[in-house]
């Protein structure tokens, strides 16, 4: 079979049309959050405080965007960089009081942009595609 392949190009299509989405949905409801940023919230949300390196792993930046990203949260009241009591060296970044109003409104975006994604495609295709984008994401890790 000499079929040409072009399912990596289509993902990556797919990945930048749905951020843009995303992030015009959030625009419209006030909330300026760009894609890092809502990496780290997102991360954060599951797994609570954490260091910064732990959390670039966890998010997969490089140091400076992640550091960006922080700084910008941090403005914005969302985050907060604390010093671990155990480890004066360690910081570790955790959530503000005021971010439970941005987690509620990132989650409703995300239930109004899940919609839209998967509109008029069947359940049973749903799960066969994430279960074969699961498969091709372990061929690549």
């Amino acid at each position: 079979m000499n079929e040409k392949r072009h399912g990596g190009f289509l993902v990556a299509k797919v990945h930048q049309a749905a951020g843009r989405c995303f992030s015009r949905m959030l625009r419209a409801r006030g909330m300026e959050i760009n894609p890092a940023q809502g990496r780290v919230l997102f991360v954060l949300w599951q797994e609570g405080p954490m260091p910064l390196g732990e959390l670039a792993k966890k998010v997969s930046l490089n140091k400076s965007t992640l550091t960006n990203a922080i700084d910008r949260l941090e403005e914005a009241g969302e985050v907060t960089r604390v010093r671990s009591g155990d480890d004066r060296r360690r910081i570790d970044v955790c959530l503000t009081d005021r971010n439970r109003k941005t987690r509620k409104l990132y989650e409703d975006v995300s239930a109004e942009m899940s919609a839209q994604f998967y509109r008029s495609i069947g359940d049973d295709d749903i799960v066969r595609f994430e279960r074969t984008l699961e498969r091709i994401l372990g061929n690549l890790e």
